[in-house]
């Protein structure tokens, strides 16, 4: 990170649209003001919450220089690149440093499994094209290529590999990753599932990409900063009021996708942005939208 280390909350930041491909940019501009009095750290578009691989190339372009103007430099954006095609993550690399963007960010590409040797070619051709510093993405779930202890090892000596966010869930992976760069501070350490962030910063992992912190921010990063402090009183304290978030918005609806839209119709009901999902996705129906409406009206009490 050309700013220095990043440690703290870089929420996975939502892509409002008023279609499937066309921007809100009314409500991109409120989402970054919302995260930034939030007290957020950073902000990561075109992650997973982001829905980047359902969005054309023009809409990430342009959320991309419109994110950046927005936040006008209060704080790092982080810029996903992820693709099936090395060329096309170039491509978004150099248009994110063109805008003035921080680093990036890139998950192994998908479709196919990729051998581990396979893997460290590509990241090793892919840090070395890119303008910008890159984070390793672990997403096995989505990508079906788990980015190993050794691979990351090896592709953390690259000058130009500056970090791993983890959203593989499996704690036993992230503590031993965390024990291997106890002696790399610089080597940053993010993890995805909010439900992990506060024990594994508490033993020093750099912050949390928590998909929930769109709506709630404040809760998100007053859990990181007790336990950074190493207050754990504190700390089980405040991730019983964070825990709500996802046991409130993320249970509504049957499918994969319902967190997303649990954020979304939580932003779009706060007034924040549309809550438009890109195809194949398809917006929450009355009733589901009605139990929204309950949890964040619940979740506005209790999170005072």
């Amino acid at each position: 990170m050309k700013k220095g280390i990043l440690r703290g909350i870089v929420p996975p930041m939502i892509t409002p649209l008023l279609d499937t491909d066309h921007l809100d940019e009314k409500g991109v501009a409120n989402l970054v003001a919302h995260l930034i009095k939030g007290g957020v750290s950073g902000i990561f578009i075109l992650g997973t919450t982001g829905e980047a691989q359902h969005l054309s190339f023009k809409v990430k372009e342009d959320l991309i220089r419109l994110t950046i103007a927005c936040v006008n430099g209060h704080i790092p954006v982080l810029v996903g690149i992820t693709d099936t095609s090395v060329h096309e993550s170039i491509k978004l690399a150099e248009i994110a440093a063109g805008c003035g963007a921080d680093a990036v960010v890139a998950a192994p590409p998908y479709y196919f499994t990729l051998g581990q040797p396979e893997l460290i070619e590509y990241y090793e051709l892919l840090a070395d094209k890119s303008p910008l510093p890159l984070y390793l993405y672990n997403m096995p779930s989505h990508t079906k290529t788990m980015i190993e202890y050794d691979t990351v090892k090896t592709l953390s000596q690259h000058k130009n590999i500056i970090g791993l966010k983890d959203s593989s869930s499996n704690g036993v992976y992230f503590c031993k990753l965390l024990d291997m760069f106890k002696d790399r501070p610089d080597f940053e350490l993010f993890v995805g599932p909010e439900e992990m962030m506060a024990s594994v910063a508490l033993m020093g992992a750099h912050g949390g990409v928590s998909g929930g912190a769109n709506v709630y921010p404040e809760i998100f990063v007053e859990v990181y900063n007790a336990a950074a402090e190493k207050n754990v009183e504190k700390t089980i304290e405040l991730q019983s009021k964070m825990l709500c978030v996802s046991n409130e918005l993320y249970s509504i609806g049957r499918f994969g996708s319902s967190y997303i839209k649990g954020i979304k119709t939580a932003l779009s009901l706060k007034g924040i942005c549309s809550g438009y999902l890109a195809q194949p996705f398809n917006l929450f129906r009355d009733p589901e939208k009605e139990k929204v409406k309950i949890a964040v009206e619940k979740l506005d009490k209790w999170l005072k």
